[in-house]
């Protein structure tokens, strides 16, 4: 604890004789003592002045001891506050400490009584003090330790995505914008902070099981065959294999990205025919941010479409490809997609 003068307490009482009583107390064990014979006199005291601790009078004029604890409380979280009143009532004390106050003492009191009160109080704001700085330390360390494993985790994505990347027309660029594509989506339909950056994560591994998939098929340029359709579809559930097996979050998001992604809202897909919200919602987000992606980007097998050809494509989708509420999202926020799309660039990873 510091040095008595180093503290400055404010003593609040519309009694004179009781609030220089107090004031003489105090300083006479070294403490540094402002008065105030008003609540509001108080509080503008509190707007320009630290104080370590506040004694204030419940039974004012204007403003009540009680009004004043909460608005000091508010305008100095961290002051300590001793209320003193003429009435021994239960009710009162238990509101006074509801409120914050540390401290309750009836008029008339002993000198020694003040000084033990005023005592506790200081150690009970330095141990809170001590307590609020640990809490603060262990939250930066976890944090730091959070970004850690999450920077971890990028690296071991990009790395992992990178290698069906090169056997598939994808590039870099790609894979990015659908993490962000995603990410973006996600959080406009008020998705947590943490949840959105684990699918900006998750979400480019959505084709990771074409690792799997040969590639006179994958690299076909022309249309396929049934038969060739049906091994292509294996790639969803090829993928959730690859990434199944671990009880990190972020690969349970990816394995449920990756088996349904081109599951449809109708029920028209594969690889189960799950429709509407038995769909994942980050199946759901990445289904269509991986079309409108692959609409604008140059295949084996076509040119990119324009936005004005990509864009009725979509519309024709929604409700039958695409989750209705989900499309539209994206399309109020299409300037941002726009923005993405803008400040990525087709190199490799």
């Amino acid at each position: 604890m510091p040095n008595n003068f180093d503290i400055n307490i404010l003593v609040v009482d519309d009694e004179d004789y009781l609030r220089r009583l107090v004031a003489r107390i105090l300083q006479e064990k070294g403490y540094t003592c402002i008065q105030a014979c008003s609540g509001k006199e108080a509080l503008d005291l509190l707007l320009i002045q630290d104080f370590a601790l506040m004694i204030t009078d419940i039974m004012m004029p204007g403003m009540t001891g009680i009004e004043l604890l909460s608005l000091a409380r508010k305008l100095r979280p961290d002051i300590a506050v001793i209320m003193l009143t003429g009435l021994d009532s239960q009710e009162t004390a238990i509101q006074a400490l509801e409120q914050g106050a540390y401290g309750y003492m009836i008029k008339p009191f002993q000198p020694n009584e003040l000084l033990i009160n005023v005592i506790n109080a200081l150690r009970r704001q330095d141990l809170e003090k001590l307590r609020n700085d640990f809490e603060n330390d262990l939250q930066a360390q976890v944090l730091e330790r959070t970004r850690d494993i999450r920077n971890r985790e990028e690296e071991i994505t990009m790395h992992l995505v990178a290698a069906s990347e090169y056997r598939d027309e994808e590039t870099g660029s790609h894979i990015r914008r659908i993490g962000l594509y995603a990410a973006a989506l996600a959080k406009a339909l008020g998705w947590s902070e943490e949840q959105v950056d684990l699918l900006r994560l998750a979400a480019p591994m959505h084709d990771i099981g074409k690792i799997g998939i040969p590639d006179h098929i994958l690299l076909k340029s022309g249309k396929f065959t049934n038969e060739e359709f049906e091994i292509m579809k294996k790639h969803t559930k090829m993928g959730a294999g690859i990434l199944a097996g671990s009880n990190i979050q972020l690969m349970n998001m990816a394995v449920e990205i990756a088996l349904n992604h081109h599951e449809r809202w109708d029920g028209s897909g594969y690889p189960n025919g799950l429709s509407k919200e038995e769909i994942p919602e980050s199946a759901r987000i990445v289904a269509i941010v991986d079309v409108y992606d692959a609409l604008l980007t140059d295949r084996v097998y076509r040119k990119a479409f324009s936005e004005e050809e990509a864009f009725p494509m979509m519309i024709a989708g929604s409700g039958h490809h695409f989750d209705p509420k989900i499309f539209q999202c994206m399309c109020d926020i299409h300037e941002e997609f726009r923005e993405i799309r803008k400040n990525t660039t087709s190199e490799k990873m």
